[in-house]
């Protein structure tokens, strides 16, 4: 894709879908119904209850949901999983399955563990990779307010090329595992992955460090740092 077409591309995601954190309950039902739904119902590896998917890890983590413009419905989702201040050694679902001692640049007490994408079909705009880089976008804002430096994982190898394509890369740590069907355990720093975006994609990092639509956050109203800061640690 040549760098108009992923910026109009880009354009339409911005056009057509708003980027939320997920904090009332009925947006927090929204998150585990898409997830039951994309995974429960279609995939048939995950455990669901009336129609809402959910683990322990959900009780410490942060959500973000991609909103349609048009209609309001939730899109998509996926949550960023909070480090457990009073037990840092299970804070993660990565740190359950991975076989290999994890990096020492990898601070436990900053990082948060990304999972749990889920995308709603919508027919009148199909490109399930874009739509996820609006979901990006989220979970980067949603750590810059936390005051996180790293994000970790257990993804698809698949998703892994993907998010490689559009210029966002992990680290692997060790070998594949057995994680809800084939994982790789993965790391790296939010810079990193920023600076990768910004250097092979322009488009997607100027995208992902975007803060122009309101937002939810533990800021206070009028502080404008969030994107220059964001972009002063990708360059």
């Amino acid at each position: 894709m040549t760098p108009s077409a992923v910026s109009q591309a880009i354009h339409e995601v911005a056009d057509q879908f708003t980027v939320e954190l997920a904090r009332t309950q009925a947006r927090l039902d929204e998150c585990h119904r898409l997830r039951y739904e994309a995974n429960h119902t279609d995939r048939r590896f995950l455990a669901g209850q009336n129609g809402l998917e959910y683990d322990a890890f959900d009780d410490h983590s942060e959500h973000v949901v991609l909103v349609s413009r048009h209609s309001g419905a939730v899109m998509g989702t996926a949550r960023l999983v909070l480090p457990l201040l009073e037990a840092p050694d299970r804070s993660f679902p990565l740190q359950q399955v991975c076989t290999v001692k994890l990096p020492a640049d990898m601070p436990i007490q900053t990082t948060a563990d990304v999972s749990c994408f889920a995308l709603r079909q919508d027919r009148s705009f199909n490109t399930s990779a874009l739509m996820r880089l609006g979901l990006v976008q989220g979970l980067i804002r949603a750590s810059h307010d936390i005051g996180l430096t790293h994000w970790c994982a257990i993804m698809e190898p698949s998703l892994l090329r993907l998010l490689g394509m559009t210029g966002l890369h992990f680290i692997p740590i060790g070998p594949l595992v057995d994680y809800r069907g084939p994982g790789q355990p993965c790391y790296n720093s939010i810079a990193s992955i920023l600076s990768g975006a910004c250097r092979e994609r322009p488009p997607v990092g100027e995208y992902l460090t975007d803060t122009s639509d309101p937002w939810t956050s533990r800021r206070e109203p009028g502080d404008g740092s969030q994107a220059t800061e964001l972009r002063s640690q990708a360059i």
